[in-house]
This record gives C-alpha cells, structure tokens and sequence, in this order.
C-alpha cells in the first residue's frame, strides 16, 4: 500500500533558507513541500484559497504576520494543521506563548536533515516533535524556581496587553504616541510600565527591550 504524502507549506522571509529547505523536504520519502511564502498573510492567504496542508513550518520572526500570530491564525481557522516553528529563542516564557499559540514543536535552523524528518514524521503521527533540549526547557515550566534572570515564571506570564506594549517599547515612540496606538490614558500606559518594571525586575526602558528581544516578543 502507497505511503501518504505528508503535505507541507513554508513561511520563512529568508528566500535562500526557505528554498534549501523545500529542497530537502521535497528529498524526504512521502513529503511534499505544497506552498511557500514569505510571510504569515501571505501563507494564510495561499491556505484560504486552495485547502490546508498537514504541516506548517513557520519562521517566528518575519515581517506583517509572524510565526506566532500565523500560528495563532491556523489554530483558530485550521486546528488539524501541526504547526512546527523555526525559531532562535528557546526561553520558556518564548515556549509558554507558543505552546498557547498550537505549535506542536521547535526548530533550530541549522537542524540536521534528519532531525528535521524525523519531526515532519513525529507531529504528524503523535501531534508534537520536542527535542532532547526542547523537553529539558519544558521541564522548566513546571518548577517553582527562578529561571537564569532570577525571575519566577508564575509571576512574568503576560497578558495580551503587556506583550503589545513591550512590542511598542522597542520602537522609537514616545510613551505618549505608545498610549494613542493602544488607544490607552497616558496614565494608564505609564502605570503599566511602572507595573511592568516590577513584574520583570528591570529599571528601564532598554531593559524592557532587551526582555523583549530575549523572549522572542519584539525583533532587533
């Protein structure tokens, strides 16, 4: 009996790396790379137009629409999706936002060959890849002890809301433009940047953005 094709599409803005990695997939017994884009609405798109592959490998940072909110997208919209992210951050507050976004499990981007078959194989058959490292980070989540900044992860899970505002921190906006984009009381935005302070043990405004860049939550 004929083995299934294992359908696969592609989001990754780094057009090389996107196409190295069709490549190989396409070299894999029973794989297929079925779409590719540059970025989450173009993939989104693509899906909604035609049907929905088995698998979706997903670069986390890429322009308009990133891996996460993509994978949020196929959560909502298409739940029999695995969803595997390529992604450099490996912090478990990184993990714990997208675990909570349905990715199923986490790539390196300089992955053996056949790690990465194997994980194509794995999230289609069992509904989650997670490696040796991945597992040992996970393991993590369920401690009560602080992670290497000192900081309690019971205490640093964001909102919705903290997560936007981080995002806008790292941009050259004034606290007061930040306030009208999130459609807030200056107030209120000062108020939780002084909440946050606290919340994540940092002083300033860089320090802010360095735990955004740290986590994965804002791109350089």
């Amino acid at each position: 009996m004929k083995e299934k094709i294992i359908k696969v599409a592609l989001a990754d803005d780094h057009v090389l790396l996107r196409n190295a990695l069709a490549n190989l997939i396409d070299s894999f017994d029973s794989c297929k790379v079925v779409m590719q884009a540059c970025q989450g609405k173009e993939l989104c798109d693509q899906i909604t137009q035609s049907y929905a592959p088995d698998v979706a490998i997903l670069d986390l940072n890429m322009p308009d629409m990133d891996g996460l909110e993509t994978a949020e997208w196929l959560q909502k919209n298409h739940p029999e999706v695995h969803v595997l992210m390529l992604t450099m951050y490996d912090s478990e507050l990184a993990m714990i936002r997208l675990l909570k976004a349905g990715v199923k499990g986490f790539l390196k981007k300089d992955i053996h060959p056949s790690e990465l078959k194997f994980a194509i194989r794995s999230v289609v058959e069992s509904g989650y890849y997670y490696s040796s490292h991945t597992t040992g980070k996970l393991v993590n989540l369920f401690r009560n002890q602080p992670d290497e900044q000192g900081l309690n992860l019971q205490n640093v899970i964001l909102s919705d809301q903290e997560v936007e505002f981080l995002k806008l921190a790292c941009t050259d906006m004034t606290y007061k433009e930040v306030a009208l984009k999130m459609h807030l009381n200056p107030r209120t935005v000062d108020s939780l940047r002084d909440q946050l302070f606290i919340k994540l043990d940092v002083k300033s405004r860089v320090g802010l953005a360095m735990f955004a860049i740290r986590h994965g939550i804002a791109r350089f």
